[in-house]
C-alpha cells in the first residue's frame, strides 16, 4: 500500500507489494524491490537500487549526496540488497567518482537506529551495526561482522569476517577476520569464540584459530615471522587461511 500523502517521482520504478507510508519521498532514479517496507518520514533518493523485503523505519534518509567536499553531482549511486533492516535515523550516502562510485550494502544486515554508512562504503552480508555506529568513507565490512554501539571506523578501514567491535571502539587500522576489539584507539582482546560457537564453526576451527591469533598477538615476533610460522602449521585450516589473507591483504595495517 502506498499512502497518498507519500511523494514519489515519476521515475521511480515501485515493485509489487511495496508499502510506503506518509510523508516519504521517493525521488528520481530509485528502484525498490518486492515487498518492502517504508515506514513514514522516510526520504530515499537516486540513484538507488534496492531489494527485495527490506524495512526502512521512519526518518531514515537514504542514498542522499556524499558528504565530500570533493562531490560535484558526478552520477554515482547506492545499492542495497535484500532483507535488510535500517532503523530509525539511519543515514547512507551515495559513492563518488573519486573511488568505485557507488555504496553498497548486501543482503540480511541489520542496521539500527542513527547508524551512519558513508560514501563507497561496501557493507556485505549479515551484518550489525548497533546504535549509533558509524563508518566513514572507503570502508568495508564483511560478513556477520558486529559493531556494538557508538562504535566508529575511520575511512578506508577493513573490518574483517566475523569480528566484533565492542561499545565505544575507535577504530584506525584493520580489525582482522573473528578478532574482538575495543577501547580508544581500539586494540585486539581476543578473537569471537562466542560469535563462532553460535555460527556452527567446529571446535577444531575455533582452536586453530585462537592459536593463529596467539601466533600474531601474543608470540613478540614480528608479524611476518608469526604469519610464516601459522602457514606451516595451520595454512591448511581453511578458518585460518582466510584470517592470513586479509592480514596480508591489508593497506592501513591491522589493529595491534
Amino acid at each position: 500500500m502506498i499512502d497518498s500523502r507519500a511523494v514519489i517521482d515519476s521515475s521511480a520504478k515501485i515493485g509489487s507489494d511495496v508499502t510506503i507510508g506518509p510523508f516519504s519521498v521517493i525521488g528520481k532514479d530509485v528502484e525498490i524491490g518486492d515487498d518492502t517496507w517504508v515506514g513514514p518520514h522516510v526520504v530515499i533518493n537516486g540513484p538507488t537500487k534496492i531489494g527485495k523485503e527490506n524495512k526502512f523505519f521512519q526518518f531514515a534518509s537514504i542514498g542522499e549526496d556524499p558528504q565530500d567536499k570533493k562531490y560535484a553531482g558526478e552520477d554515482t549511486k547506492l545499492i542495497i540488497g535484500d532483507r535488510n533492516v535500517f532503523r530509525e535515523y539511519v543515514t547512507i550516502n551515495r559513492g563518488t567518482s573519486q573511488d568505485r562510485g557507488y555504496t553498497q550494502v548486501g543482503d540480511d544486515n541489520w542496521i539500527m537506529a542513527y547508524c551512519h554508512i558513508a560514501h563507497d562504503c561496501v557493507v556485505q552480508d549479515n551484518v550489525i551495526m548497533s546504535n549509533s555506529s558509524s563508518l566513514a568513507g572507503h570502508v568495508v565490512v564483511e560478513d556477520y561482522a558486529i559493531l556494538a554501539g557508538f562504535a566508529l571506523v575511520h575511512q578506508f578501514c577493513k573490518i574483517g569476517a566475523h569480528s566484533f567491535s565492542a561499545f565505544g571502539s575507535v577504530i584506525n587500522q584493520d580489525v582482522p577476520t573473528y578478532v574482538t576489539a575495543s577501547g580508544h584507539l581500539a586494540s585486539p582482546r581476543g578473537i569471537n569464540s562466542e560469535g563462532l560457537k553460535r555460527r556452527g564453526f567446529s571446535s577444531d576451527a575455533i582452536r586453530a584459530i585462537k592459536n593463529a591469533y596467539k601466533a600474531i598477538y601474543m608470540s613478540g615476533k614480528k608479524l611476518d615471522e608469526a604469519l610464516k610460522d601459522i602457514e606451516v602449521e595451520y595454512g591448511e585450516v581453511a578458518e585460518v587461511r582466510e584470517m592470513i589473507e586479509f592480514i596480508k591483504s591489508s593497506e592501513r595495517g591491522i589493529i595491534r
